[in-house]
């Protein structure tokens, strides 16, 4: 089988995709095509006309599979590259632009809805990361439909989408779990963007200092330009608890993890975490919000309700009294041999015959 996988905001999370999706299909001829994750607006609307000018040749072969993330506009290029039209076609949803929270200095634009939405119509096949992914995006698109000039059949669509649309997350590699940490190292492991939220970290941690709490923390994740100023007051407070600050490389970053007992969330946006499930993976016990992805992967025992307070009080807890943490998830379950065969027949591929 000849494939082409198309990234058009080839962001960390989306080339850990890929790269899992290679690995794991090392029977399939891949071609990759990815645009860097920079200036989206001009990338989830101008990924057909730089790839028709930039990659003619390669789009203009025959393929068995086309794999696309939900930024690429595959209507647009299919309509371009006739060749593509033959070609098994499968979307895969990162995220939605539906559930995706703006910032205070951010307006409604339609287009990147517009694109999830003909991403979508385009394919044979639609996949999302979570049930929460396909439901906000169901969800979302209807609110945003219904203020069409005119009343368009939609509902019907919709509905069938969310019938058959494939849940398959972003596996983890396949490697040894390790048992969970009892110590009182806390990590925060995520993007230092404002729909992290974080805000909430920080201020229930300042309430642990105020408290008298011991504990230390690593601050680690992808940081940007322009960052939310927490990080910095922060930084200044925390003093001696801090063992780790600031975006690592990979060897320190997964030795950090092993080293550490607890990973905190507080987003107000997530379609899967990964960088949570990497932390579990690596023995620390997870404490999410809940909400948003949250409920399809944790159980009751690792889920808040998503305030300060909350928060305060499970921390107060797992910190003084190590005994009343629950049981670390089984990592194993996000881990590609779990999710290989399910790939495999959204892929339109047949069973190996040591699967079969």
């Amino acid at each position: 089988m000849k494939a082409l996988l198309l990234s058009a905001y080839a962001a960390a999370s989306h080339r850990f995709w890929a790269d899992g999706l290679e690995q794991a299909f090392p029977e399939i001829d891949w071609q990759r095509l990815e645009l860097p994750p920079r200036h989206f607006q001009w990338r989830v609307r101008g990924n057909p006309l730089m790839w028709r000018l930039a990659n003619h040749a390669v789009l203009e072969q025959s393929f068995d599979l086309v794999v696309a993330t939900s930024m690429v506009d595959l209507a647009t290029l299919v309509g371009l590259c006739p060749s593509l039209a033959q070609a098994r076609k499968v979307v895969y949803f990162h995220e939605n632009q539906f559930a995706f929270p703006r910032s205070s200095r951010q307006v409604l634009r339609p287009e990147p809805m517009m694109v999830n939405l003909y991403a979508a119509l385009a394919a044979d096949v639609v996949v999302f990361n979570s049930a929460y992914n396909r439901d906000s995006l169901v969800a979302g698109a209807r609110d945003f439909l219904s203020r069409m000039p005119d009343r368009l059949p939609l509902e019907p669509w919709l509905s069938r989408l969310a019938a058959h649309a494939h849940v398959l997350p972003v596996p983890l590699p396949d490697q040894a779990v390790r048992p969970a940490g009892r110590g009182r190292r806390i990590v925060w492991n995520h993007r230092w963007e404002y729909d992290k939220n974080p805000e909430a970290f920080f201020a229930a941690l300042e309430r642990l200092v105020a408290e008298g709490i011991d504990f230390e923390v690593a601050v680690m994740g992808q940081q940007f330009r322009d960052r939310p100023a927490v990080f910095d007051t922060a930084r200044a407070w925390l003093g001696e608890r801090i063992v780790c600050w600031g975006e690592q490389p990979a060897a320190d970053y997964a030795a950090m993890l092993d080293a550490a007992d607890i990973v905190v969330s507080t987003t107000d946006h997530e379609f899967q975490g990964l960088a949570i499930m990497e932390a579990v993976n690596r023995g620390c016990l997870p404490l999410v919000p809940d909400r948003l992805c949250f409920p399809d992967y944790y159980p009751d025992a690792c889920r808040y309700p998503g305030d300060v307070e909350s928060l305060v009080a499970r921390l107060r807890g797992w910190l003084t009294d190590p005994a009343s943490r629950p049981p670390l998830p089984d990592a194993r379950q996000w881990q590609w041999p779990a999710w290989r065969s399910a790939y495999g027949e959204v892929l339109g591929l047949r069973p190996r015959p040591d699967t079969a």
